[in-house]
């Protein structure tokens, strides 16, 4: 199979579950009374995204049961016990936790574009986000108290997001203090990159298993999958930030750098002796010219680090797919081999 032929499998698989995503967020987060807060919630999940997390939970799901690419009702899916779970009740919840991170992010980076549109802090105020932000991050755990799965299943399954929760938060603060610190080590990056994203892909393919009552090796399999592309596809939208249209990213291209944020592309750009805290003279991301970015990655690809970055994203996602090897042989399985290819391609 050609990778474009894997490619557009794989955007098949998303555009398939990414409408029965949106139709669930409908269903379970309606607009109601505070409206503004309740359209707040709503509006970066309306402005867009691929759903890549509901997917990676969805795919889950089929994988660890066997069941063939949309075989089954993701309202009513057959667990390993023979119940039914609404495992798209639980994409939501951690898309929704993904929703919850982002507006707070962009309140923290002072962000003002998501998406190609107005951060929710800009179309709002800052107040109604962070009560946007608040209400998204309860209303996971709401939703993922009503799976209707085995309720010791469904226990560890909150465990585990509540967890997820908390180390992403841990690994914001690491990458603000990042800002500060000009000695960070490849190491200590790429642990604050499975903090702040990765621990959320993990969440994504393992809360399924959990759900489903599939046994311990295979809920850590899924979750070490989830782990190492999560790790390649930060890695890789770090790479995107700097080589990527603005207008294609939806925000402004080398944000990331102008705001003094540690990467894997600047830290071994300083093991090369380049001054990275020079090479763009600007204070804000709005204040950045596209001619200073193209400068940048001109001086960042003479020593090599955008390759080293986008090496060390392959060989996380080769190390990805190996995880799955525990789970049987599906169309399931192999479509999310292909995801993590498509995270260090197209993940942005």
């Amino acid at each position: 199979m050609t990778s474009e032929t894997k490619e557009a499998r794989v955007l098949e698989a998303i555009r398939e579950r990414r409408e029965l995503v949106n139709a669930a967020i409908d269903e379970e987060l309606p607009v109601q009374e505070p409206e503004r807060l309740y359209e707040a919630t709503r509006y970066i999940l309306e402005a867009g995204g691929k759903r890549l997390r509901p997917t990676v939970t969805t795919l889950a799901a089929e994988a660890v049961t066997g069941t063939e690419p949309m075989g089954a009702d993701f309202r009513a899916f057959p667990s390993l016990d023979g119940d039914e779970v609404d495992v798209m009740r639980a994409a939501v919840a951690i898309e929704v936790i993904q929703s919850f991170t982002l507006i707070h992010d962009d309140i923290m980076d002072e962000d003002d574009l998501r998406r190609g549109v107005p951060a929710v802090h800009e179309a709002y105020d800052v107040s109604t986000a962070i009560l946007a932000g608040d209400t998204l991050y309860s209303k996971a755990f709401e939703f993922m108290t009503e799976t209707g799965a085995d309720p010791q299943h469904g226990l560890e399954a909150m465990r585990m997001l509540a967890s997820t929760c908390t180390e992403i938060c841990e690994g914001q603060a690491l990458d603000v203090a990042f800002e500060s610190r000009d000695d960070i080590l490849p190491e200590e990056y790429l642990e604050m990159v499975e903090l702040k994203t990765a621990v959320l892909y993990g969440a994504s393919a393992a809360t399924p298993a959990l759900l489903l009552g599939a046994d311990e090796a295979v809920v850590d399999a899924l979750y070490q999958y989830g782990i190492d592309s999560g790790r390649a596809f930060q890695i890789q939208d770090d790479v995107l930030d700097l080589t990527v249209p603005s207008e294609e990213l939806g925000k402004q291209r080398g944000s990331d750098l102008v705001e003094g944020k540690e990467t894997l592309i600047t830290l071994h750009a300083r093991q090369q002796g380049v001054d990275v805290d020079d090479l763009v003279d600007a204070d804000t991301p709005a204040e950045v010219t596209e001619a200073a970015i193209d400068d940048a990655v001109a001086a960042l690809e003479e020593v090599g680090s955008i390759e080293y970055a986008r090496d060390t994203a392959a060989d996380l996602t080769e190390r990805s797919k190996e995880h799955l090897e525990l789970l049987p042989e599906s169309g399931s399985r192999s479509l999310l081999e292909d995801l993590a290819d498509y995270l260090i391609v197209r993940g942005y």
